[in-house]
């Protein structure tokens, strides 16, 4: 098949699916920060947190809505432009996906109405409930999601046919893979981290806005609590714990995240360089001496593997990519650690509130977070090619046969201009609903029950 197609069909999916994840990134993460929320306002019922809570809820729900409909289109890219992998592995990966439909996906939008509408018409308790339910059903998800991504990394559970069709042998032994531990707790925990970075810029706009201060003030005290522990976690376990399993399972794409090009011992940890795929060598790398080995096999003197110990054809396609990617992620989460300690240290000392130059950091801060989880992505998917199932199914072999680069171009076009037009319709509907902001809510609230 031509590369071409190829070429444009991963750009396809890999554009759609960056777009779509921007709305689950926030509302897996918001979930349970309103949850949260909730169980305070439970706890010691004070109106102050009704009113911050109800505010979250309405953006969750408008991210909810941008999510359904950003990824409906990614299951008719499976039939359109990757009709071969989905024949071939559809009695895999057919029933997580099933599963997060029918038992995640009908559980959030079950409770989501109840959510949104039902707190002056069900008990504390009961609505408590429903934020509860909205939680599970968005963390539910998110592990069918990743069971399936899961399995595409590291096949477990499957067997193959005459006609090179894949079908599941253990339905426990594949939502128990090894692989999907680490990759579901590093996932959700990121989310986490997301809508924390989200509510804090909310807070920090607020409070140098001069507007809705006790909302603000709670905002930045129970989001900053949940980023400080979030990134600190990001890094170690769930970071640490991640990028070992992909040199014991994917050593390729671990030599090329971490620009490895020969197999050697005391392997330095490389804070940053420029992959030369010519002499295939780091230019101008900063390093720390021997830390990747001690890192990764608990001894300087440990080996790891380089991209020389594999044959070329099973590189990753874009080793320079995969690196950029991975250390653009590392930075930043090391970032938000600092962000978020320092803010944690003000906050202890009672000086956040008043300090502008943080508030400005933490205001602006809140974008960051979405480029280290795309990055994220792409280096977990860039860096499992050549491979569309790791080690059994190539990218070249997914692909539809009948569909020419001509369609693939016309439909990625078309999606660019829609998914531009859906981002713009976001962005002012966001901006109008943080400019009323949350005492707003809570004076229509106490209206609806005097009406």
């Amino acid at each position: 098949m031509d590369d071409s197609i190829i070429l444009l069909d991963r750009l396809h999916f890999a554009f759609n699916v960056i777009f779509h994840y921007l709305f689950p990134q926030l509302t897996m993460g918001l979930a349970a920060i309103i949850l949260i929320f909730k169980t305070l306002a439970l706890k010691y019922p004070n109106e102050a947190y009704d009113q911050a809570v109800r505010f979250l809820i309405k953006i969750f729900a408008i991210n909810f809505v941008f999510g359904v409909v950003t990824g409906i289109p990614m299951e008719f890219l499976f039939g359109t432009n990757w009709s071969e992998f989905s024949r071939r592995t559809g009695g895999v990966i057919g029933n997580t996906l099933a599963m997060e439909g029918l038992f995640a996906f009908f559980t959030e939008s079950a409770f989501i109405g109840l959510l949104i509408f039902g707190e002056k018409r069900l008990s504390p308790l009961a609505h408590w409930f429903s934020a509860f339910m909205i939680f599970l059903g968005t963390w539910v998800s998110g592990y069918f999601i990743l069971a399936t991504n899961a399995w595409m990394q590291h096949p477990v559970a499957y067997e193959v046919d005459e006609a090179g069709r894949f079908s599941i042998t253990s339905l426990p032994e594949m939502l128990s893979n090894p692989w999907l531990f680490w990759q579901y707790l590093h996932t959700m925990n990121a989310s986490l981290i997301t809508a924390s970075f989200v509510v804090v810029a909310l807070g920090a706009f607020y409070l140098l806005s001069g507007k809705h201060i006790e909302s603000a003030k709670l905002y930045l005290r129970v989001a900053i609590t949940i980023a400080s522990v979030a990134t600190i976690l990001q890094i170690f376990p769930f970071g640490d714990g991640e990028v070992k399993q992909v040199f014991k399972h994917q050593p390729t794409k671990g030599a090329a995240m971490e620009g490895i090009f020969h197999t050697g011992k005391n392997v330095p940890f490389v804070l940053f360089g420029q992959p030369n795929m010519q002499n295939l060598t780091l230019d101008n790398p900063i390093v720390m001496p021997g830390m990747d080995s001690l890192l990764l096999t608990g001894s300087f003197e440990g080996e790891i593997k380089g991209l020389d110990a594999f044959p070329k054809k099973d590189w990753p396609d874009s080793v320079p990519l995969v690196f950029y990617t991975f250390h653009m992620m590392v930075l930043l989460g090391s970032l938000f650690a600092a962000i978020m300690l320092i803010s944690a240290f003000l906050l202890w000392r009672k000086q956040l509130f008043e300090s502008k130059p943080m508030l400005w950091i933490l205001m602006l801060s809140f974008p960051l977070p979405y480029i280290a989880t795309i990055s994220g992505w792409i280096t977990t998917e860039a860096g499992r090619q050549p491979w569309l199932v790791y080690g059994l199914l190539r990218t070249a072999e997914g692909a539809s046969p009948h569909v020419n680069s001509g369609n693939v171009l016309f439909t990625l076009l078309g999606f660019t201009l829609l998914y531009m037009l859906m981002g713009i319709l976001y962005a002012a509907l966001m901006f109008r609903v943080v400019n009323i902001g949350p005492s707003h809510v809570g004076q229509q609230s106490s209206q609806g029950m005097v009406s």
